[in-house]
């Protein structure tokens, strides 16, 4: 199944970081870390995600190198995409951020 990209509005949504960025490891047995075309590190981080109804989900999103973020920081989720992914029956959506920011540096910006 190939996966269309999803974008995501994020202006009604706030995002914060519940868990800093961390490498994605593919292989737990051999500790291989997932790096992109390019051969730079994937970093995932845990956010919560609250919309304007006060629903909240905590989501892992993916990023190429290690964003300036840390756990408590509004985060501003710069180009932000879902993929539906399935396998063995099982699906979700993965995903995937242009740039991870602390919306404090981005009013600073």
């Amino acid at each position: 199944m190939r996966s269309v990209p999803i974008p995501v509005d994020v202006s009604k949504l706030a995002i914060t970081c519940v868990k800093g960025p961390r490498p994605r490891v593919l292989n737990k047995d051999t500790g291989e870390i997932k790096t992109d075309k390019n051969g730079n590190t994937v970093y995932e981080v845990t956010v919560s995600v609250e919309d304007e109804f006060g629903r909240i989900e905590l989501v892992k999103i993916g990023i190429t190198g290690e964003p300036p973020i840390s756990v408590g920081d509004q985060v501003n989720a710069v180009g932000l995409l879902g993929y539906v992914w399935e396998i063995a029956g099982r699906w979700g959506i993965a995903y995937r951020a242009n740039a991870l920011l602390s919306i404090k540096e981005t009013a600073d910006a």
